[in-house]
């Protein structure tokens, strides 16, 4: 299908004109994801003469009745917020909006394009396009102060707050929007290059994603600076030098990641969570799927503290709390799997025997308020840590990495939902105290797992389960109130896995390279390196894993994750 893709306005407006009627009126259509240029879009779709040029948003609410309506869904809070119901057209005023419809109506020949996030509700179009972006490019463009939120003045707001907005609101309804109309559309449009717009027809782009949600792929991974960050990312992966040193490396998470696809000599940008909403059963299995609807509910990323800091002593919410507060259906339980360590590595987890509760409070909130440093020694276990051990942690319980670490952290998707308990002191990248939530911290922390639960719960859970001519398949998590699932595997020859109907995710842990192959050659074979992740979709069903010839004659590991069912 490499015919049914094409590259800037010049070509992308060529092929939109074969399209337009030649007598009458054409009526195109530009859904857009927030974030989207639309302006760059208007200039470059001149080439195509319109009579009438509406940008759709003319007709949304008011700055200011759009914040009321959104007030008890934003909070006070910089960083959470409640999941938002909302549809498009609860942002638009249904007067202006059937003006619109009356103006083009009036139009009797001529080509008319709406364009903007809801241009959609005009109703009946000739061509539908739908302008899309990847979430990380969105939190760029934000960041630079390019833009701030869809219909808010605030480009130069706290770069949280912005984050909260679209996570809480606007990308849910965003992403319904994109659900509802994915399978109407002529063209999809890919912006996330300043002036470098690339279009693939409907069918080609679904043609893709069917391909993807046959084979294991890799996202499109990006890297990001932290307060605590350390050298391994940047060192390891040969990433470009920044001011601050990188802390966090996302490699597997397809509600921020991107996918690219390749036709011919154009290569389309998308996000990863299209392939969720478009090929859900074939990605996520019948089983998780039901469980989860359209939802990836599995997180691989990376938390480098090697010659860093230690990460903020925090806790996740119980899934009743973060149901009730912030309208999620379960919660971000988590484990730290040590892809590397010092000899002085170690792991704050859960809390000593004894502790005193309302004391633990008191000594947080006065260090919160600069009367002193949190004695967090005197309250929270350390254990050392090395290489390929494996701590599990159930929402509740109190944690962080310390420094001299390269953390896989495999999770729960609902990412965001950290109580930061004690920040060290310490100021964030913007120079500002970074947020500590002690109120939710506080009604989450799960009092009596101590020093003997932790112990007997959460470390050195390995079980040997199966082992064959060259191989050994360990579980090593995570806690049975987690619903997700680990298994290591070691392996110096061909070994042989199945997805069993669910969507697994894995990362080579050990070895240099890998190469995963179709027994029966149903997918091009894929090499996977060192501290790579991949995703398997469930459609996949029986693939094999054995060491490339570099990797030969060496023992290799692959830590795999997936929904218990």
């Amino acid at each position: 299908m490499d015919h049914e893709v094409w590259e800037g306005y010049a070509a992308i407006s060529a092929q939109i004109q074969q399209k337009i009627k030649a007598d009458g009126k054409t009526v195109i259509v530009i859904e857009c994801y927030p974030a989207v240029r639309t302006d760059e879009i208007i200039n470059g779709l001149k080439l195509l003469n319109p009579s009438l040029i509406i940008p759709i948003e003319d007709a949304a609410l008011e700055p200011q009745e759009l914040e009321h309506k959104l007030s008890r869904y934003l909070t006070e809070d910089r960083v959470f917020g409640y999941m938002a119901p909302f549809l498009i057209d609860e942002f638009y005023d249904a007067v202006k909006l059937e003006q619109i419809k009356r103006q083009i109506e009036a139009i009797e020949a001529g080509v008319v394009i709406v364009i903007g996030f809801g241009a959609s509700l005009v109703g009946e179009q000739d061509i539908l396009l739908y302008a899309d972006l990847a979430r990380w490019e969105i939190q760029q463009r934000f960041r630079s102060k390019e833009f701030g939120n869809w219909r808010a003045d605030n480009h130069d707001e706290d770069i949280l707050r912005k984050y909260k907005r679209s996570y809480f609101i606007e990308w849910r309804v965003a992403d319904r929007l994109k659900r509802a109309l994915f399978q109407k559309l002529d063209f999809y449009l890919d912006t996330n290059k300043r002036d470098e717009p690339k279009m693939v027809t409907l069918v080609a782009l679904l043609t893709g994603l069917k391909q993807v949600a046959s084979q294991p792929f890799r996202l499109v991974p990006y890297f990001d600076p932290g307060v605590w960050g350390g050298n391994w990312l940047e060192e390891k992966i040969g990433l470009e030098p920044k001011g601050n040193p990188y802390a966090w490396g996302f490699d597997g998470v397809p509600e921020e990641n991107s996918l690219y696809f390749q036709y011919g000599q154009t290569r389309i940008e998308l996000p990863s969570i299209n392939l969720v909403f478009f090929e859900s059963t074939a990605l996520l299995g019948e089983k998780v799927y039901a469980r989860f609807g359209a939802e990836f509910p599995i997180r691989f990323d990376f938390l480098d503290t090697m010659g860093g800091q230690n990460l903020s002593l925090q806790v996740h919410p119980l899934t009743d709390y973060i149901k009730e507060k912030f309208g999620m259906s379960y919660t971000q339980d988590e484990s730290y799997y040590m892809l590397e360590a010092a000899d002085d590595t170690i792991v704050y987890l859960g809390l000593k025997e004894g502790v005193d509760p309302e004391r633990m409070m008191d000594d947080l909130e006065k260090a919160q308020q600069g009367a002193g440093s949190f004695p967090a020694e005197t309250y929270v276990n350390i254990f050392p840590a090395k290489k390929h051990d494996h701590f599990l942690i159930p929402a509740g319980t109190v944690h962080c990495s310390g420094t001299n670490s390269m953390v896989l952290e495999i999770s729960a998707t609902p990412y965001i939902f950290t109580f930061k308990l004690w920040d060290w002191d310490r100021l964030g990248l913007d120079g500002k105290p970074r947020p500590v939530h002690l109120q939710h911290g506080s009604q989450n922390i799960i009092w009596d797992r101590d020093t003997d639960w932790v112990q007997r719960n959460l470390i050195g859970q390995v079980e040997k389960l199966a082992e064959g001519e060259g191989w050994v398949e360990e579980r090593t998590g995570l806690h049975e109130l987690e619903f997700i699932e680990t298994r290591r595997h070691w392996f110096t020859d061909k070994v042989t896995h199945h997805t069993n109907g669910g969507v697994q995710v894995l990362n080579l842990v050990e070895g240099e390279e890998a190469i995963i192959e179709s027994p029966n050659e149903a997918f091009v074979p894929l090499v996977i390196h060192y501290a790579e992740t991949v995703i398997i979709p469930a459609a996949v069903g029986e693939f094999t894993l054995r060491p490339t010839d570099r990797s030969a004659g060496k023992q290799l590991g692959t830590l795999k994750a997936f929904v218990r069912t």
